[in-house]
């Protein structure tokens, strides 16, 4: 598979973690790259570059940290710019079909937060309900997202490691067609600790 990273983070200068991911996401080969901030800091898309991107990848991975319940807001601009009717979705809108759509999100709340008990109210997957709709109306496989919770505290942690690790294994598990995608789909989430268990040939 020809993978593309779309990477947005507003103030990544004050972010460790997915500056960290970011890094490995740059490093692995075969693998695209786009920090979306650094190419478009007034939000001025390119909406034929971004489609071409697209056309160009087999599975298309959003990395971002969560903000307020939802994605950083280029990612939303993105969105509406770019998935035009008649391309991703409609009438002829067909040219997304069968890629795969992944979110690589980090959330500064550990997993307690989430769901009915949680502050927060709501799992981490229905937050990110607006994504997935996204995906199936332009006929796009939709994969669990890829998440570190509590990031904020995991910047030293044995954790963080194994979520940075995990992010190449999932990268390259992808370029190289070995991503078990219907046992991933039937999780919830993925997670560093989950990862090895969804790559063939790899065990828990």
């Amino acid at each position: 598979m020809k993978v593309l990273v779309i990477y947005a983070h507003p103030a990544q200068q004050h972010s460790r973690v997915n500056k960290a991911l970011a890094a490995v996401a740059k490093d692995v080969s075969d693998v695209s790259f786009v920090d979306l901030y650094a190419i478009y800091p007034r939000l001025d898309l390119n909406v034929d570059v971004e489609q071409q991107r697209l056309l160009d990848h087999d599975a298309i991975i959003f990395q971002f940290p969560l903000m307020w319940y939802s994605t950083p807001p280029i990612i939303k601009e993105w969105q509406d710019l770019v998935l035009e009717y008649g391309f991703a979705y409609g009438h002829h809108g067909e040219k997304l079909k069968g890629k795969l759509w992944l979110s690589a999100v980090t959330a500064g709340t550990p997993e307690s937060g989430y769901g009915p008990e949680g502050h927060n109210r709501f799992d981490l997957r229905e937050l990110l309900a607006p994504l997935e709709a996204t995906a199936n109306l332009c006929k796009m496989p939709y994969v669990p997202p890829y998440t570190l919770f509590a990031a904020l505290k995991s910047e030293n942690a044995a954790n963080l490691e194994k979520h940075i690790a995990g992010y190449r294994l999932l990268l390259e598990a992808l370029r190289d067609d070995t991503f078990d995608l219907d046992k991933a789909c039937a999780q919830q989430l993925i997670t560093g600790d989950t990862i090895k268990g969804l790559i063939k040939g790899k065990t828990t």
